[in-house]
């Protein structure tokens, strides 16, 4: 993820209908979304000229949106021509795209009726999420302090950048510690998510367990590997998982569009192989997003 800052680039951003010069795409200090969080986003990955789910995250961020309680000024259609466009204009064939959905600044205070929402997307060249020594030794992460919080407190099931505040936390606080990333627990104190993925593990029976996305996003990447599974006969069981059932687990990876199927060493004191049923879901993505294991391997 190295590279010049993110605000100082060449290129075009698509902002609120038309191409707009990178170094230009801004908004306002008193934007709302800026001070309440009130935003929502897509994550999504291009591989060779095509973009993996597109339809997926745009119809996401739209459902985001309305959970959020306002309205996209544009059509799917129109979002999913503006990604298309933002990879065309900058010369995008395997990369990463920021659709991102927020209030203006026509109101400044909690109450924001009358804010005009704006709509753009962002796409650059990016590789793995993580290095890839990483990605084939297995990253490790420790357990945070901040968990995430019930469907009754925050919209949790919109991808919300409020909702990510505790994430960067969490991985500031991971990465001081020599971790990788952090896995949070939910407010009941059972396994949920690392900080921008969702977590599968696999036992001594052979089946692979995923905690219930009831407080968290249903990531779309999980539910890809989930049906990957499925399609290898492996058993797959989404269920409450106890911090202590860790010490029982052979084999951890995470999943997500940015972190695609990357295998977990180590959480705290734990430690797992990088097993077959790992080795074998992820070389089944990279096959299907139409990256080769050995391609994967070498970024």
């Amino acid at each position: 993820m190295a590279g010049p800052a993110y605000d100082d680039r060449d290129g075009h951003i698509w902002f609120d209908g038309k191409m707009t010069p990178w170094r230009d795409a801004k908004v306002h200090l008193l934007t709302h979304a800026l001070h309440y969080g009130s935003a929502v986003f897509e994550g999504v990955r291009m591989y060779g000229g095509k973009i993996f789910k597109l339809n997926e995250h745009s119809k996401r961020l739209f459902a985001s949106a309305e959970i959020m309680g306002f309205e996209i000024p544009f059509s799917l259609e129109q979002l999913n021509q503006a990604c298309i466009d933002a990879c065309t204009v900058n010369n995008i064939t395997d990369g990463y795209l920021r659709p991102i959905a927020w209030r203006g600044s026509e109101m400044m205070g909690v109450a924001a009726q009358s804010n005009t929402i704006h709509l753009a997307v962002a796409a650059w060249e990016w590789p793995s999420y993580f290095s890839p020594e990483a990605r084939n030794k297995g990253i490790s992460l420790n357990i945070s302090k901040w968990r995430r919080p019930a469907a009754n407190t925050a919209p949790v099931h919109a991808k919300a950048s409020g909702l990510y505040m505790i994430a960067t936390l969490s991985k500031h606080d991971a990465e001081k510690s020599g971790a990788t990333d952090s896995l949070m627990l939910d407010y009941r104190g059972h396994v949920a998510e690392a900080t921008g993925a969702n977590i599968f593990m696999v036992m001594g029976d052979g089946k692979l367990h995923t905690p219930i996305p009831d407080c968290f996003l249903d990531g779309i990447t999980r539910k890809t590997v989930i049906d990957l599974a499925h399609a290898r006969g492996i058993e797959v069981v989404e269920r409450t998982i106890l911090p202590e059932e860790l010490a029982k687990m052979t084999e951890v990876f995470l999943s997500g569009t940015a972190a695609e199927v990357t295998p977990v060493g180590k959480i705290d004191e734990h430690t797992y192989s990088v097993g077959e049923i790992t080795k074998t879901l992820r070389a089944d993505y990279e096959k299907l997003v139409g990256r080769t294991p050995i391609e994967a391997a070498a970024q």
